[in-house]
């Protein structure tokens, strides 16, 4: 009887994975254009990201994607200003 309940358990075990992964594949995007990647990256140039600062890699580009989603969240076009002004001064 345990040999049955082993058996059972092993192929749930199994299966659970099998369906799970296949699930996940049905609703991932279509790969990216170059030109699409090429846009994502003059946008994220324009949130302040420097590709050759290698320095704050992952930082800095997290830091740019977050202002570029925070663009297209709000429909803004152009670079955010937080309310900062300029004089002619």
């Amino acid at each position: 009887m345990t040999s049955v309940v082993h058996a059972a358990v092993l192929a749930a075990v199994i299966a659970v994975p099998a369906v799970s992964s296949a699930d996940a594949r049905s609703v991932q995007q279509p790969p990216l254009t170059r030109a699409e990647v090429r846009e994502q990256l003059v946008q994220l140039r324009a949130a302040g990201y420097d590709p050759d600062d290698w320095i704050d890699y992952p930082q800095n580009l997290q830091a740019a994607q977050a202002r570029v989603d925070a663009q297209q969240a709000n429909g803004a076009y152009g670079p955010g200003t937080n309310g900062s002004t300029q004089t002619g001064e």
